[in-house]
C-alpha cells in the first residue's frame, strides 16, 4: 500500500491493542502504523531482504511463513495486507487459532464479498464458523493504492470471535453443515432429508423456502435449523 489514507483506514478498522501479528509485512507501511497503536507488534515476512529491512527499522520481525507459525498462548489479533494467493490459508490459520480475538485482513474484494454474503450467497466456511465468529465486509480500497497496481480492487475483511458462542456442540454443527453442503438433490431440503426427519417443519421455522439452494440460506437460519433437528 502506498496511500497513507488506506493504511489508516485498515488500522482504524482493526482497532489494534495488545499483541498484534502482521502477516506479509513487506516494506512495513502498515507495520509502522500498527506500532503506534498496539503495545506489541510482530511482523512476519518470508522474503529475506524485506525481513532485514524491517529489522533495520526496529520492528519485531519473524522471517518465515506466517501460516506455519504457532499461535500465541495469549489473546492476540491479526492485521495484514495479505497476498491474494494465500488468502484462504491465512484465514484458515486465523480461524484455527484458539486465542485469536480478531483478524482484519485486506483481501481481494471478490473474496471478501463471498465470505460475508455480499452476493446474497453464503460460503461453507462462513456458515461452519458462524457460531464462533462474525464476518464483516469493510471498506473498498482501490487498486490505485498499491504498487505494483493489481488487476482488482481490495476490501477489508473483518473477523471477530464472539464473546459468547452461539453453540457448544461443535461436532453436531459440523455434521449438519457438511450434510447440507453435499448438494444431494439440489437443495438444502433434499440434503437434510437424507438423514433427518422433521426437515419441512424446521425449514418453516427458520423461514427457508423448501426449494432454496444451500448457498442462499443465511447462517442465522442455519442456527435455527440446528436447534430444530438436533
Amino acid at each position: 500500500m502506498v496511500d497513507t489514507r488506506a493504511v489508516d483506514l485498515v488500522v482504524r478498522t482493526a482497532r489494534p491493542s495488545g499483541l498484534v501479528l502482521e502477516p506479509g509485512a513487506g516494506e512495513g507501511a502498515l507495520t509502522r502504523a500498527l506500532v503506534r497503536q498496539a503495545s506489541h507488534v510482530t511482523a512476519y515476512e518470508i522474503d529475506p531482504l524485506l525481513a532485514l529491512k524491517l529489522k533495520a527499522g526496529g520492528f519485531d520481525v519473524v522471517r518465515g511463513d506466517f501460516t506455519k507459525a504457532r499461535p500465541p498462548r495469549e489473546p492476540f489479533a491479526v492485521v495484514g495486507n495479505i497476498p491474494y494467493s494465500i488468502t484462504s490459508r491465512i484465514v484458515d490459520w486465523c480461524l484455527r487459532a484458539p486465542t485469536l480475538t480478531s483478524a482484519t485482513l485486506l483481501t481481494q474484494r471478490e473474496y471478501a464479498r463471498k465470505r460475508t454474503g455480499d452476493y446474497g450467497r453464503w460460503s461453507k466456511v462462513t456458515v461452519e464458523t458462524w457460531p464462533w465468529f462474525t464476518w464483516h465486509l469493510g471498506a473498498t480500497i482501490g487498486r490505485e493504492n498499491f504498487r505494483p497496481v493489481p488487476s482488482v480492487d481490495s476490501s477489508i475483511l473483518r473477523l471477530e470471535r464472539r464473546d459468547t458462542p452461539l453453540l457448544s456442540d461443535t461436532t453436531g454443527w459440523q455434521e449438519l453443515v457438511d450434510l447440507g453442503f453435499t448438494g444431494v438433490g439440489g437443495s438444502l431440503r433434499a440434503s437434510l432429508k437424507t438423514r433427518h426427519s422433521g426437515v419441512d417443519a424446521a425449514l418453516h421455522r427458520a423461514g427457508v423456502n423448501p426449494n432454496t439452494l444451500v448457498g442462499h440460506v443465511h447462517p442465522d437460519q442455519w442456527i435455527t435449523l440446528f436447534h430444530c433437528l438436533r
